[in-house]
């Protein structure tokens, strides 16, 4: 709802037609904005500390963020409280930590160069994997409850997109899903995640190596950087599943039917190690199914 907010913030007085301006044509606002705060009661967006608004439209089956470059748009308070989550049904609350962890991969998978962001990103997945796995097997416990809730903040409030260029392919191929079926955002996530990176991971093998090593702790003694590479997007799907995501669009009301549409609804990043080709999207929301 916070997106919403931002949404409504930015609309009510525009004199335009909001959805053209700012979800279809990227404009800033022209018009006086109202202030907007936020009491999270789930975490995993960060709209808390960012000036993102992520909206749907049910007519056109399009799912679109905008972040916004004026400040004036990011929350003036948020109210951070764990306490406020925990009646959260455990689905949601599953959801919100995938949204959480590929916040950071949609950043660090991006660039090649040697970069603090990725070091702060590795940290941040690891505390996210840890806390996950307590409030998995206990939602009520406030320490994982409380470290996933900062990390989602950290995740998206810009710090660890520092001098890179970005992905965020996931989410595009995800809010497509989202706009057809009207799925929980985490679970479009999920269900997109490794048919997309296993598509892109030859383009970007030592960094999925990395990944591997330092954020699944791999051995990548005997392997080839590939076999590395692969153990490592094994070891996620795996932590995927412990924790009860879903893995496939068709469980989330996606059919043959839709892919083309969908399709049509995907906004095509340029900043990840591979620029898809509407072919290859097609190909990856199949082997979504």
């Amino acid at each position: 709802m916070c997106d919403y907010a931002k949404a409504v913030s930015v609309s009510v007085n525009c004199e335009e037609d909001p959805w053209e301006k700012y979800y279809l044509r990227f404009e800033e606002p022209t018009c006086e904005t109202l202030p907007v705060g936020c009491v999270l009661t789930m975490v995993g967006t960060g709209s808390e500390m960012n000036a993102g608004a992520v909206i749907t439209n049910p007519h056109t089956h399009q799912k679109i963020g905008h972040v916004f470059a004026d400040e004036k748009i990011m929350p003036r308070f948020a109210i951070l409280n764990p306490k406020y989550t925990l009646t959260l049904p455990h689905y949601q609350m599953v959801a919100g930590i995938y949204d959480i962890f590929n916040h950071i991969c949609e950043q660090y998978f991006s660039g090649e160069d040697d970069n603090v962001s990725d070091y702060i990103s590795e940290g941040l997945m690891r505390s996210v994997i840890h806390a996950s796995r307590i409030a998995n097997k206990d939602p009520q416990n406030y320490e994982a409850r409380s470290n996933l809730m900062w990390a989602a903040t950290w995740a998206l409030n810009t710090l660890v997109a520092k001098g890179k260029s970005t992905d965020w392919m996931v989410h595009m191929l995800g809010q497509a899903v989202g706009a057809y079926t009207d799925a929980t955002h985490g679970m479009t996530l999920a269900a997109v995640s490794l048919p997309y990176y296993r598509h892109i991971l030859p383009c970007g093998v030592q960094k999925f190596k990395r990944f591997a090593v330092n954020v699944w702790n791999v051995d990548p003694a005997g392997k080839s950087d590939e076999q590395t590479a692969k153990e490592g997007l094994a070891a996620m799907e795996s932590w995927m599943k412990e924790l009860g995501l879903v893995m496939n669009i068709s469980d989330l009301g996606a059919t043959a039917e839709m892919i083309e549409g969908i399709a049509d609804g995907t906004l095509i990043m340029n900043g990840g190690y591979k620029v898809l080709g509407r072919d290859e999207v097609v190909e990856i929301l199949k082997e979504s199914l």
